[in-house]
């Protein structure tokens, strides 16, 4: 074997790991963050758990990714830690699909049938689809299942390429000499668990050793413990991803590594026992590609068999590992901010990661709704427990505002789907408009704090007048944040007649006071608070006007907004102008 080999041996591995990522990633950009949710909204069921668990990690092709996801979900409080040990060990069942789509690349035989599921067969033809997709097609859809039809291609080319550039090894005595050593079980393990560790990826390192094959030289003796190997490596992963998070989520990596550990120790004590007892005829024969899936199968499903009943004892383990805290600390630990659905991990699963922005976003609106309806109740009647919950939902929709755009900024330089760059443009642009209803919300509080710090009120009518604005405030601010939530379009169009209703109400409401003023029913003073408060509607109105526009204008390809806004109100628009007037007559002035 000569230098050239070596380089086509490296290059056919490179190729393979940047297939597999390339695989991994166009299939987790396809389910669009819908296979996390999944997860996310799990029972406590522990059978359901390992079946998803499975399931999600056969589609995306990485128990690592997997795993780190629930870290995520543990550390953000989404998830107990008993519902993620089911979904953990599901992973690594789910991980073995992987090792035998590899396998088909060991098949043997001149039938037809045979030449056809070998992949070197068909990857060609899966490639020019996926070339086809990604260059020509304007389905961001079709682009991402080009992009893991590309990326199978390329982990198979890669595969084959290795394989072909490893076979003059098996000539090689030394070559051979190396991999008998591993059928010593602890050197094979640590081998298997360093290789593993430092690709961090368990179906790779699989796949390499099922490339090492067609030398001939990988025995069952040897293969096993360097397959037991590449499950405790694979647990790096979710190791790593747990530093810096709370007790539960570093509760989760452990219990990963528990159980490829207790796994891994059981089952070779079991193999070995059984072999000094029966002495396995195929013990010293080289494996296959299709040989190293059967026992990469056959451990992780037994290891799950076996440690599902136990998976309390598994939790308990993890908790003398990381000891309990007290029960307040651990409460605080867990929620940290009031955007603690927003972790860092999440940022590698772009669906996911826009998804739970839109959570937190959805939270936001409702601390900013809450906080001024709050403020809007102390203008008939002071309270001082209200006034402090206005000043706390304004802080917390601050924290939201710093928080989420932060963590925006940081999503939107990730690889991004069509839908989920909009939704992002949606969320950063409505963030600001949230934020300032919730300012608007305390503005209103100071002044009500004024009122009843001077034993002011309004006079009776002037408080009937503010009555039906009130209404009209609380209505546009419900139907603006249903628009955003629903992302309705339909309802979005009706805001608009309604903001300039409330633009109406407030010139007639100060109006109205000046009048009064003249005639000495009213002060000087209350009309500064009058026009303080009815500014504040007029621009929370016009806060609710920006979000239902902003839905309208993502949904309709970002047409210009104030082009749009003008033609609303244009004379010659008959629909708004009636229902402008409609609207205007159900918020008459008494």
């Amino acid at each position: 074997m000569d230098i050239f080999n070596i380089l086509t041996m490296v290059g056919g591995l490179a190729l393979f790991l940047y297939g597999m990522h390339v695989m991994g990633e166009g299939l987790s950009k396809a389910s669009g963050g819908r296979l996390e949710r999944i997860l996310e909204n799990l029972t406590s069921n522990p059978v359901k758990a390992v079946l998803l668990g499975a399931g999600v990690t056969a589609v995306i092709q990485s128990s690592s990714a997997t795993t780190v996801m629930v870290v995520g979900f543990v550390n953000s409080g989404i998830m107990k830690l008993s519902q993620a040990i089911g979904i953990i060990m599901g992973a690594n069942v789910g991980t073995t699909v992987t090792s035998w789509i590899l396998s088909l690349a060991g098949l043997e035989g001149n039938s037809i049938f045979i030449k056809l599921l070998k992949p070197m067969s068909f990857t060609p033809i899966l490639a020019i689809i996926g070339v086809s997709f990604i260059m020509f097609s304007k389905s961001e859809r079709k682009k991402d299942i080009g992009t893991i039809l590309i990326g199978f291609a390329v982990l198979m080319f890669g595969m084959d390429t290795m394989s072909n550039a490893v076979k003059p090894l098996a000539d090689v005595p030394e070559f051979t000499k190396i991999l008998t050593m591993f059928s010593n079980p602890i050197l094979g393990m640590i081998a298997g668990a360093i290789l593993t560790a430092v690709i961090q990826s368990s179906s790779a390192s699989v796949g390499i050793l099922q490339a090492l094959c067609v030398t001939g030289s990988i025995t069952f003796s040897s293969a096993l413990p360097i397959i037991m190997g590449q499950n405790i490596g694979t647990c790096i992963t979710a190791l790593l991803s747990s530093v810096g998070a709370n007790k539960n989520a570093k509760r989760a990596a452990v219990v990963h590594l528990y159980f490829n550990l207790i796994g891994t120790i059981v089952f070779m004590c079991v193999v070995y026992l059984l072999n000094g007892i029966l002495d396995f005829t195929f013990w010293t024969r080289a494996t296959n590609p299709a040989d190293i899936a059967v026992i990469h199968s056959i451990f992780n499903i037994t290891a799950t068999l076996l440690l599902l009943p136990f998976s309390s004892v598994l939790e308990k383990l993890a908790y003398i590992t990381i000891p309990e805290v007290r029960r307040a600390e651990e409460e605080q630990e867990i929620q940290g901010t009031a955007v603690h659905k927003l972790d860092v991990r999440f940022l590698d699963m772009p669906g996911l990661a826009t998804s739970q922005c839109r959570d937190v976003t959805n939270q936001m609106a409702y601390a900013a709704r809450d906080a001024l309806f709050l403020a809007l109740d102390l203008i008939d009647k002071f309270d001082e427990e209200k006034a402090e919950m206005v000043q706390k939902l304004e802080n917390d929709v601050d924290d939201y505002e710093d928080e989420l755009g932060t963590y925006m900024v940081r999503l939107s330089s990730r690889h991004l789907s069509e839908k989920d760059s909009q939704t992002l443009s949606l969320l950063l642009h409505n963030i600001g408009d949230f934020e300032r209803i919730s300012d608007h919300a305390l503005n209103i509080m100071q002044a009500c704090q004024e009122m009843n710090k001077k034993e002011l009120k309004f006079s009776s009518k002037a408080t009937e007048e503010l009555a039906v604005f009130i209404q009209a405030v609380r209505d546009i601010v419900n139907a603006s944040i249903k628009v955003f939530e629903e992302v309705d379009c339909e309802l979005a169009t009706h805001v608009e007649p309604l903001e300039e209703v409330i633009d109406h109400l407030n010139a007639e409401v100060k109006k109205r006071h000046i009048k009064r003023l003249r005639k000495g029913k009213c002060t000087i003073e209350m009309g500064f608070i009058l026009s303080d408060i009815t500014t504040s509607f007029e621009r929370i109105s016009d806060h609710c006007s920006n979000i239902a526009v902003s839905v309208m204008q993502i949904r309709e390809d970002n047409f210009e907004t104030h082009e749009y806004l003008n033609s609303l109100k244009d004379k010659d628009n008959e629909a708004f102008t009636m229902e402008y007037e409609h609207i205007k007559k159900r918020y008459e002035l008494p």
